[in-house]
């Protein structure tokens, strides 16, 4: 069990820089100059609009990787937050920052 948290920690942490260097890399393009010309300036802000959302989403995903690490410096890592089971092995290979256990999920919706 040790060295599969060893493991899902490098797995966070190399996600956490991803998205990290993702959200760099769309603010940058976020705070790019635009064209004066209406019809390219529409166009332009159709692409901000998903990278906005893109965003939005990379935040979310490192606000649930960072709880998922701190849950792992607690010893609570693998253990529901809802009803305090451990979540199984095979969703924590899929979602390995996820907070609740497949019932928990399924009953939130």
């Amino acid at each position: 069990m040790r060295e599969d948290l060893t493991q899902r920690r490098k797995a966070l942490m190399a996600r956490l820089k991803d998205l990290t260097q993702r959200m760099s890399t769309i603010d940058a393009q976020l705070d790019t100059p635009k064209t004066r010309d209406w019809e390219d300036r529409a166009i332009e802000s159709e692409g901000d609009e998903v990278l906005e959302g893109l965003g939005h989403a990379s935040e979310a995903e490192v606000a649930l990787i960072r709880a998922a690490l701190a849950r792992m410096d607690r010893g609570e890592y693998g253990l529901c937050t809802s009803c305090g089971e451990a979540i199984s092995s095979d969703r924590l290979d899929v979602l390995p920052f996820t907070p609740l256990c497949r019932i928990c999920a399924t009953e939130r919706g």
